[in-house]
């Protein structure tokens, strides 16, 4: 999603020293930020971090920053997907609304940082349907594609997804920048 800016990317992989990093914030920013800061302190280099899950109405907003670990400990897809399922059992498809979200934050050593969103729209479907992806995927169904998330090609969901959106804010930043 970076191609074309001559920015050389490396993972936490690149550095294992890096301590793991406790997502205990409130917020997808606050996420984001916690860990963006703690790579860059740790490496002198400027960081990339992102937190990012999904917003459903219904739910008052959640899972949110608890979507990977919705279905609690030892929580998996499978299992987190078929817990929105059942909170959602019988409700029509006009209040399944739901959005996935994407915050990244661009750390520099110093502590400067700029913050790039993304929001994806759609509904939660009534079963899971597709194999690619992960996560939500089978459940988030697009209202203009009128698939699942889990059912579009990675070309087509790295133009349309949350972290599509805000991975393109932040190259839109960085070209503005020189």
């Amino acid at each position: 999603m970076l191609a074309g800016t001559g920015i050389e990317l490396l993972s936490l992989l690149d550095y294992p020293s890096i301590p793991e990093i406790e997502e205990d914030g409130s917020t997808f920013l606050e996420n984001a930020l916690k860990k963006a800061k703690t790579v860059a302190d740790s490496t002198g280099e400027a960081s990339l971090a992102d937190d990012s899950g999904i917003e459903i109405d219904f739910l008052g907003g959640k899972p949110g920053i608890y979507s990977a670990r919705y279905s609690g400990p030892g929580a998996t897809d499978e299992k987190n997907n078929r817990k929105v399922l059942s909170e959602l059992d019988g409700l029509p498809l006009e209040k399944r609304t739901a959005s996935f979200r994407c915050v990244l934050v661009l750390y520099c050593p110093g502590g400067q940082f700029k913050v790039f969103e993304g929001s994806w729209e759609g509904m939660i479907g009534f079963e899971p349907r597709g194999t690619l992806g992960f996560g939500y995927d089978p459940i988030f169904v697009d209202p203009q594609l009128q698939k699942t998330a889990a059912e579009l090609v990675p070309e087509i969901k790295n133009r349309v997804s949350h972290r599509a959106q805000a991975f393109r804010k932040l190259k839109d930043g960085l070209s503005a920048q020189g």
